[in-house]
């Protein structure tokens, strides 16, 4: 393992000189994301930050009435199918619990037969774990390098403020050298090529030149926070929900830019795909420049555990019913309950639920410029209370992830007896506008500042061991470099498809390596 220098001077202000400066698309996107205010994860979540979100304007009622227009029949015929549906999954998920989420060993991605178990019930369940991706000795090693750098660095931020669990560090010597591991970057490749691309995809923009630019054969690297929870935490209660935007996921110049969720708007949830790539790639994920909004496309959520950590332990929960959830929490905006409420008998039939009669401008759980919070009274036929289960039980060096759309949460108090510590690690293609985040990024690792998505300040600009580029660039791998946007693609190595070929090209363009 490469190991950092302990007493690095503190970096003020470097630009390594060998790295292109930001292309002009780059650069108008660098200064509409440094409004972002400062803060930390509670920033994202009303339940973590306490206040109270007030109701969305009037014109999320016209947003509503257009997204079904024409299909309300179908809409509501589909709402029951969905119900029964939902009753269904969630008996099997209380029976399987935690047994029914896939792991594979990393040392047997190339097993043709487990591969193929691994693959039906990854797109079935949407989370997944990967075990051994990288030694327990190495991920040790790097929780307590990370303790040595928080030590180091008193001024270092997190949530709580008291007793932190969630750090806003991005730019630790342990993160980066788990962004650049080769076994990490190969797990990613191998989990994003679950994605397709499929032809007949309904979205008028799924057809456009834009949407060909996607490789999942060329991560890139997404900076986000690390997690050393201690027993008996409660701070850290964070629910339900889903990451990539609230809001967002119904409006037409956000997740409806490439279609996404038509099927699921025009009556027939069955047939949404989840796992098409192709769709995604014109989406505005982040439209409000929230404090934590995602602007990068992230094909799965994802950490690497620095502990070994079981149920009750503060420890990730998931709702492993991907298609399902994903229909219910958007068509749920559209239904209210003709009478009683959460808990009375008959409230949940299907017989009780009609398309709202005057339509309101609610998104059950969504705030604009937040992350989309679901519990048991917005999301009553979720059944979340037994829907949510813990991921099997880790230990360090486990990869964890999760499709974007999962609903999923951490366990409210640590009741174990040792840390829960992971750092966020997500798996994320390399497209046009993931070309064009990681510039902003690249940028952002130079000076020490948060990365552009997150709660902006001084960050580590001034924190003692923090890595520099050019010592990065010194000590990781070519394709790791490339991963953070510090080297071109190779546009021109032989055997790749020339769909292929371009994306790298146009990649390179934006990252500023021109003629390469």
């Amino acid at each position: 393992m490469v190991m950092a220098p302990r007493h690095s001077r503190p970096l003020i202000s470097l630009r390594p000189t060998n790295l292109p400066i930001l292309s002009r698309s780059a650069a108008t996107a660098t200064t509409s994301s440094s409004s972002k205010l400062s803060g930390d994860i509670s920033s994202v979540f009303p339940s973590l930050s306490g206040i109270a979100s007030p109701p969305l304007p009037p014109r999320f009622a016209g947003l509503k009435k257009r997204l079904i227009h024409g299909y309300e029949s179908q809409v509501k015929d589909s709402w029951h199918r969905l119900l029964i549906a939902l009753q269904r999954e969630g008996q099997e998920i209380k029976a399987l619990g935690s047994s029914g989420i896939p792991e594979l060993n990393f040392y047997d991605l190339n097993d043709v037969g487990k591969r193929t178990k691994f693959r039906d019930a990854l797109h079935k369940r949407g989370v997944a774990v990967i075990r051994g991706v990288v030694s327990e000795k190495e991920a040790l090693d790097w929780k307590e390098l990370v303790q040595r750098y928080i030590r180091s660095n008193p001024s270092t931020r997190g949530f709580p403020s008291a007793n932190p669990a969630v750090y806003e560090l991005y730019w630790s010597p342990s993160q980066i050298l788990a962004r650049a591991h080769p076994n990490i970057l190969e797990a990613q490749k191998f989990l994003m090529s679950h994605w397709r691309r499929t032809p007949s995809s309904t979205s008028s923009s799924n057809n456009s030149i834009t949407a060909t630019f996607i490789s999942t054969s060329h991560p890139v690297a997404y900076a986000d926070r690390l997690r050393i929870r201690q027993p008996g935490d409660s701070g850290f209660a964070l629910g339900p929900h889903i990451d990539g935007g609230s809001c967002e996921r119904w409006e037409e110049n956000g997740y409806g830019l490439g279609g996404v969720y038509d099927s699921i708007f025009n009556g027939n949830w069955e047939q949404y795909d989840p796992w098409e790539m192709t769709c995604r790639v014109p989406v505005k994920f982040d439209l409000y420049s929230g404090p934590g909004g995602c602007s990068m496309y992230r094909m799965f959520q994802g950490w690497l555990a620095m502990s070994e950590t079981g149920a009750g332990e503060g420890h990730l929960m998931v709702c492993p019913m991907l298609r399902e959830a994903t229909a219910y929490f958007l068509l749920r905006p559209f239904f209210e309950a003709v009478k009683g409420s959460v808990g009375e008998p008959g409230y949940l039939d299907a017989e009780n639920w009609r398309l709202e009669e005057r339509v309101s401008s609610v998104l059950q759980g969504a705030v604009p410029a937040n992350g989309q919070e679901l519990n048991a009274v917005l999301q009553p036929h979720l059944g979340l209370e037994d829907t949510m289960v813990h991921v099997p039980r880790v230990r360090p060096g486990d990869y964890v992830v999760w499709h974007c759309d999962s609903i999923h949460a951490v366990d409210k108090i640590h009741t174990g007896t040792s840390d829960s510590s992971v750092m966020y690690i997500p798996a994320c293609p390399l497209t046009e506008a993931n070309a064009e985040y990681l510039a902003r990024q690249r940028e952002r690792f130079a000076e020490g500042t948060p990365a552009p998505d997150f709660p902006t300040g001084e960050g580590e600009s001034h924190h003692r061991g923090r890595l520099t580029p050019e010592y990065v660039m010194k000590n990781i791998s070519l394709e790791a470099q490339r991963a953070m946007g510090l080297a071109p693609f190779d546009a021109e190595q032989k055997g790749i498809p020339e769909r292929e070929r371009s994306v790298l090209r146009r990649a390179n363009e934006v990252l500023g390596f021109r003629g390469t």
